[in-house]
């Protein structure tokens, strides 16, 4: 089993909006990045555990966590024109981007970026090297445990 971090902006999928959908499972769509893209096509598999965080908001931070729910398949808003994801090269034939779903394991308290920061034991958790933007990151079974000791001690 892997982990990984990733991050949503709440206004357009949070923590909330993943316990209400159906299933409380969501596709994971818009990653425009090769790298996260790799991630999810390569490494990623079904039961995985994943840290949603919520990101470019008020207070960032660690609202859940969920669980790696399919295999990457094609993500339909790259063929969209209307949609902000739409890439005008991808061809359905041939995609260039894909997702996963992810299902709800439980909702949590917010571990903030500062609270992140703050803990030695996540120093070099990859999100929180400087410079990182990536969407999705891999988590250490280490980090993985310190996090969700964090958010059982508040």
């Amino acid at each position: 089993m892997a982990y990984w971090l990733m991050k949503s902006e709440p206004d357009e999928c949070s923590i909330d909006d993943l316990a209400r959908a159906p299933r409380q499972t969501v596709p994971w769509t818009g990653v425009r990045n090769y790298q996260a893209r790799n991630f999810m096509r390569d490494a990623m598999r079904v039961g995985d555990g994943v840290l949603f965080y919520h990101s470019s908001c008020p207070e960032p931070g660690i609202a859940g966590i969920a669980e790696v729910a399919s295999t990457a398949y094609p993500d339909a808003t790259q063929f969209d024109p209307k949609s902000p994801y739409h890439d005008p090269k991808a061809r359905p034939e041939e995609p260039r981007w894909l997702h996963v779903d992810v299902k709800l394991v439980r909702k949590t308290r917010l571990l903030s970026l500062a609270e992140m920061r703050a803990a030695p034991q996540l120093a070099s958790m990859v999100t929180l090297r400087p410079g990182n933007r990536l969407s999705i990151t891999p988590v250490t079974p280490a980090e993985w445990k310190t996090v969700l000791q964090l958010l059982d001690h508040a």
